[in-house]
């Protein structure tokens, strides 16, 4: 059992004696454990020391050391006190090595012959059989050692002895080397002997051998030439007994040696440290002494100095007082004079205030005059450019169309004209037939006129077709003053009715309509951006093409398909709404931007919901210029 700790609290010196005997009586009831086994011991009261077993001799020499000691503690000493006489009266006959066992001196009971040493017992005529490898084996060491100690014998390991054949039939017995594992290895030797299975009757080659046969190793033993012999020769020595008394009673003499030159080391130190405190003594006299006289001397010094320092406080107190009224008066004059600064202060602040804003002001409407001034010079130039190309290719267009119409009215005439000569000319064909000479005079000259009125018309056609090419070439003229204006509008920013519109682009707020149907207003917000974005990538996928080709007054047109699958399905789940705002950007993508299928920009009156013209456009360029001119001014 492990020691438990006790009250925390100490005993004094008188309860000693009491603590002691209860301490005792603890010991001797089996409380704490003190024996661990026939050789070492261990200190009940120093669990946490690091050294925690001890032979005997050791564990009473601690116990004693520390039962005497004065620098331990009431209650360690009672404790340490109480374990030495447990370990004096109750563990006497089984603690000591140098003690034989019962008080029988060994030389008595074996006599002086040589033993092998550390103490070993020999058992052969174990059972073995064949294993499946060929080789023999046998019962372990353990079987046999369990099998010893049930016949009261106490070996400490039994070792079965082996070679190239497999388990060789004995097996060697190990006992303690002290006292007590001598009796026990004869006990071991006795037993089989009673039982007419010792080493006599081993030895005898009359008579039949069952059962095993023990006794313990002497010389004759060590020296066998067999796997006993050569084990015993190489793990083990042989020693008489009376050898062994006197080699122990060497080591006791010994240790008394060690132990009285110790003490008289001890002894002597102990002399020196006495002479030293001695002398310590007399010079911390000596030392008080003459702190007593350095201590006088310093308060004598420490008086004149306070005096002396009064005397200066004093003057420097009177002088703190005058120089307190100058103070006074200085700060009174520095209170007027702050006062009135912090007047001036104040107004020049709130001068020095307005006039930073008046700059950040001025400043801020420099900037903006600067900007407007660039952006009114970028707009001018535009506008004037605008106005002049609009001018001239209006001049030129309308020119054009009058010729055009002219020329249209000369070749209808022109033609009508060859369809009468033809006619004719086929008249005077049938005529000449007869054979009258006048007729076909009359038929080469209309033949004549028909020919160069041929002529003229295809002069004519080859006219006609330049001024086709440089209609086109004036339309594409048009187209880009278009795109140039559109550019310029879309660099200015208003509200009136002609404008830019984005073709092509999806309009998110019917979705977000039509999810408030079912989400809050965040969520709603949320979903139908998600919606919008899902169906403006149906927009632009180019493999969805929802129409259908139809034929109105002769003319080929494409119209939207209103049974696709994706918009019937649209229009059910989202409503009319949302259904709208996909076809009308469908019908925006597939009529201005088809075949890239992304938003494009496009000049719109919004008033009127139309596609605007060029001449719209400049005007309503022109009203800006105007009015930022007005503005400027």
């Amino acid at each position: 059992m492990d020691h438990s700790s006790e009250e925390d609290a100490d005993i004094s010196d008188s309860e000693m004696v009491d603590y002691e005997d209860k301490s005792y009586e603890k010991l001797k009831s089996g409380n704490y454990n003190v024996k661990i086994s026939d050789e070492t011991f261990t200190c009940p009261y120093c669990p946490k020391k690091r050294k925690h077993d001890y032979l005997y001799k050791d564990l009473l020499q601690h116990a004693s050391g520390i039962g005497n000691s004065s620098k331990r503690s009431a209650k360690e000493k009672a404790n340490h006190l109480a374990l030495a006489k447990f370990l004096e009266t109750d563990l006497s006959d089984v603690g000591s090595q140098s003690k034989p066992v019962n008080g029988v001196d060994p030389l008595n009971v074996c006599g002086n012959g040589k033993f092998v040493w550390p103490w070993i017992g020999i058992v052969v005529n174990i059972p073995t059989r064949r294993g499946q490898d060929g080789r023999s084996v046998g019962e372990s060491g353990s079987k046999l050692k369990d099998e010893l100690i049930r016949r009261g014998l106490h070996p400490t390991r039994v070792q079965s002895l082996w070679n190239f054949r497999g388990h060789s039939g004995c097996a060697l017995v190990q006992f303690n080397k002290n006292w007590p594992g001598l009796d026990n290895a004869m006990a071991f030797e006795k037993s089989f002997e009673a039982d007419h299975h010792g080493k006599k009757d081993w030895n005898d080659g009359n008579q039949e051998k069952s059962g095993l046969y023990g006794w313990v190793a002497r010389s004759d033993d060590h020296s066998l030439n067999n796997i006993i012999g050569e084990h015993l020769r190489k793990n083990r020595d042989l020693k008489t007994i009376s050898g062994l008394v006197e080699e122990e009673a060497r080591k006791k003499n010994l240790l008394v040696s060690n132990l009285t030159n110790t003490i008289e080391v001890k002894n002597k130190h102990l002399e020196e440290m006495k002479e030293r405190c001695i002398e310590t003594s007399n010079f911390i006299e000596n030392l008080m002494e003459e702190k007593d006289r350095l201590v006088q001397g310093y308060n004598e010094e420490i008086k004149k100095i306070q005096l002396s320092a009064q005397d200066h406080f004093q003057r420097i107190f009177t002088e703190h007082e005058n120089f307190k009224l100058q103070l006074e008066a200085q700060k009174k004059e520095l209170e007027f004079l702050g006062v009135d600064l912090q007047k001036r202060e104040a107004k020049n602040e709130n001068d020095r205030k307005a006039l930073a804003e008046e700059i950040e002001k001025n400043a801020m409407r420099n900037s903006s005059l600067q900007l407007a001034t660039l952006e009114q010079q970028k707009a001018d130039d535009n506008v004037r450019k605008l106005a002049e190309d609009q001018k001239i290719e209006k001049e030129e267009l309308h020119n054009k169309i009058i010729q055009l119409e002219k020329q249209l009215d000369a070749k209808q005439a022109l033609e009508l004209e060859i369809e009468r000569l033809r006619g004719t000319s086929n008249v005077m064909k049938h005529m000449s037939d007869g054979g009258d000479a006048e007729v076909r005079q009359k038929m080469e000259t209309v033949l004549k006129d028909l020919r160069e009125k041929e002529g003229e018309l295809e002069d004519l056609e080859a006219l006609n077709q330049t001024l086709i090419i440089k209609e086109r070439k004036s339309n594409d003229d048009l187209q880009d003053a278009r795109k140039e204006l559109i550019n310029a509008m879309n660099e200015t920013s208003g509200h009136a009715h002609i404008g830019l519109k984005r073709m092509g682009e999806l309009d998110g707020k019917p979705f977000f309509e039509a999810m408030k149907k079912w989400y809050n207003e965040e969520e709603a917000e949320e979903k139908g951006s998600e919606l919008c974005s899902l169906w403006d990538e149906y927009l632009r996928d180019s493999d969805w093409h929802p129409f259908k080709v139809v034929t109105a007054e002769g003319k080929h047109k494409e119209i939207l398909k209103e049974e696709d699958e994706k918009l019937k399905g649209l229009k059910k789940q989202m409503g009319e709404e949302v259904y709208k705002a996909v076809t009308t950007a469908l019908l925006e993508i597939n009529e201005y931007n088809p075949s890239g299928r992304y938003i494009t920009l496009e000049l719109w009156n919004f008033r009127e919901g139309r596609r605007a013209g060029l001449q719209e456009g400049v005007e309503i360029l022109l009203k800006q210029w105007k009015l930022l001119k007005k503005r400027k001014r």
